[in-house]
């Protein structure tokens, strides 16, 4: 099978060749940069520029050579994209190693930290000397929630203004869409799944500008107002869907919505609440997307979302990740058996809080064996580790997690 074959068959719930391996196709399946500059030495590989494309968790673009090592599958589409050096701004990892970030997002220094700003000069991340990623530190909404303002207000946020590739690159049209041009000759040049990455987020908007203990107060303390604000969010998810997927539908294979439900003790908000005011708009953005363009609808949704995958199912939701197997309820074995065959887990492939980083090759090999073997029959898995690679994780137990998920990933049992 062609890697998109493999990753397509799965999201169908049969059998493909082998468990499809995603590192890197979305923001949640990748590696900090720190990690990566190690990973590359210890591989032996040409030196080349480390390229951070996500600035806030300073995650690293994973180059072709660690690709094709590691067998993967998946490509997001933003690697179409930021493709020559002007588009490039030198800096420097905390730990000292160079690196390159999205010129249009360059960090600068401020006071003894780092800082973020939005194009009105507003300061919206800092990163304290020791931080190894950025903060919020301004919420839109905290004293005035204007609607009227909604707009200006997600750009004056941390998540929805600092912009990884393609970004600003595409904010202008010049005949076809800039970003249809980029996504075709991604298409062009690659066989892996593309994913892309869309967002329209719900519960972590109102998290973004309100701050989260606001946000979730208005949920439970005032719901006609925070489906007002639902309702006006939609509206502005719904438009930029329409023209992201009139632009990108025809050239990406699964699009990648976000909304983190969950904590480590189970969901933020009950089933009943997530009924209410999250599932028919969720239903209705996700519904869209497939009658726009032909693509599966993942949910990146970290933490125990287990009381809540039956509403995301009937939502119409077909995968979801990072299937964060040490929250409560979120039993590899017990979410296969019980909605294995109607979503497809992309991801729970490997306890990245204790196992990737704290354990050694040979544990996380046994580890993954035992991970795969509980999800992979009858497709409905593509393997990924517990969200991003972090920055301690040494570069021997991410060759043993990716080397064992190509070893025991087969489904041919001679």
């Amino acid at each position: 099978m062609t890697p998109r074959e493999r990753v397509l068959t799965a999201l169908n719930h049969q059998p493909p060749d082998r468990v499809p391996i995603d590192f890197g196709g979305h923001r949640s399946s990748g590696i900090a940069a720190i990690a990566y500059a190690k990973l590359r030495r210890a591989l032996g590989y040409a030196e080349k520029p480390i390229r951070v494309y996500d600035p806030i968790q300073q995650l690293a673009i994973i180059d072709a050579d660690v690709l094709d090592r590691f067998h993967v599958d998946t490509i997001e589409l933003g690697r179409g994209f930021a493709l020559e050096d002007k588009h490039w701004a030198d800096w420097v990892l905390p730990d000292g190693t160079p690196c390159q970030m999205p010129a249009w997002a360059l960090p600068e220094r401020q006071d003894g930290q780092w800082i973020l700003r939005a194009p009105s000069g507003r300061v919206l991340a800092r990163m304290p000397d020791g931080a190894i990623y950025f903060e919020q530190c301004y919420w839109p909404y905290l004293e005035n929630d204007d609607f009227s303002r909604l707009p200006e207000a997600l750009a004056e946020n941390m998540w929805c203004t600092i912009q990884s590739p393609p970004g600003p690159l595409v904010a202008h049209r010049n005949g076809r869409h800039a970003l249809a041009d980029g996504a075709a000759a991604l298409r062009q040049r690659t066989d892996r799944a593309i994913i892309g990455l869309f967002g329209g987020n719900l519960l972590e908007v109102g998290q973004f500008l309100y701050r989260n203990d606001n946000f979730l107060m208005l949920l439970a303390g005032n719901p006609r107002r925070a489906q007002e604000f639902l309702d006006r969010l939609v509206e502005i998810h719904l438009a930029n869907l329409e023209q992201y997927l009139e632009d990108v539908g025809s050239y990406i294979d699964v699009i990648a919505f976000g909304d983190d439900l969950g904590s480590q003790n189970g969901p933020q908000i009950s089933p009943q609440m997530y009924e209410e005011l999250f599932k028919p708009r969720h239903a209705k953005m996700w519904r869209r997307a497939k009658e726009l363009a032909d693509v599966k609808v993942m949910l990146h949704c970290c933490g125990g979302i287990r009381p809540l995958v039956s509403h995301l199912i009937e939502a119409g939701l077909d995968a979801t990740n990072p299937v964060q197997i040490t929250c409560k309820g979120m039993d590899s074995r017990e979410l296969k058996t019980e909605f294995g065959r109607k979503i497809t887990w992309w991801g729970g492939g490997c306890d990245t809080r204790f196992i990737l980083s704290q354990g050694t090759p040979d544990q996380i090999r046994e580890h993954v064996r035992q991970q795969i073997e509980i999800l992979k029959p009858g497709g409905g898995f593509v393997f990924q580790q517990v969200h991003n690679i972090l920055a301690d994780v040494p570069p021997e137990n991410v060759v043993a997690l990716f080397d064992a998920a190509y070893e025991f990933g087969s489904y041919n049992t001679k």
